[in-house]
C-alpha cells in the first residue's frame, strides 16, 4: 500500500515517541523529510538526525528526540498543509505560532524553511507544518 502523506507520516511518528517518551524514532528517508528535520534541528527541535542506508535504494532516517528536564522540546506538532487541501501562505500573511514561541516550516521557491527565514527572505510558499 502506498503512503498519500509521507510527511504527515514522519510527524505523527515524532508524536507517538514523543508520548512514549522514546529517545529515537526511524522513518523512510526521503528530501522532504530530511529538509523539515534541518529546520527542526536548526531551531532545537530536535537533537539531530542521521540517515542510514539499507540497501536496495532505501534508506531510513533515524531522529533523535530532545528532552529538556524531562519534558519533550517539542509540545506540538501538526500538519498543516494536506494532500486533500494545500495551504498557501504569503511572506505577509505568515501565522505566528504561539505568539512566537513556535515555528512554521514552510516549503519555498528558496527551499524549506522556518516562518521567521521566510519573512526575512521576503517570500511565501507552502505551510507545511506548525512546531511549539
Amino acid at each position: 500500500m502506498s503512503m498519500s502523506d509521507p510527511l504527515g507520516d514522519m510527524l505523527t511518528r515524532i508524536r507517538n515517541a514523543l508520548g512514549r517518551k522514546k529517545d529515537k524514532v526511524v522513518t523512510p528517508a526521503s528530501k522532504l523529510r530530511a529538509h523539515v528535520l534541518d529546520v527542526l534541528q536548526s531551531e532545537g527541535y530536535i537533537r539531530g538526525y542521521n540517515q542510514v542506508d539499507l540497501g536496495d535504494g532505501k534508506a531510513e532516517l533515524e531522529i533523535e528526540l530532545k528532552y529538556f528536564e524531562g519534558m519533550a522540546a517539542i509540545r506540538d506538532i501538526s500538519r498543516v498543509s494536506k494532500p486533500g487541501r494545500r495551504v498557501y501562505v504569503s511572506a505577509k500573511s505568515l501565522p505566528q505560532v504561539a505568539n512566537g514561541l513556535g515555528i512554521s516550516v514552510l516549503s519555498t521557491p528558496k527551499g524549506v524553511m522556518a516562518d521567521h527565514e521566510a519573512r526575512e527572505q521576503n517570500v511565501g510558499g507552502e505551510l507545511l507544518c506548525r512546531v511549539f
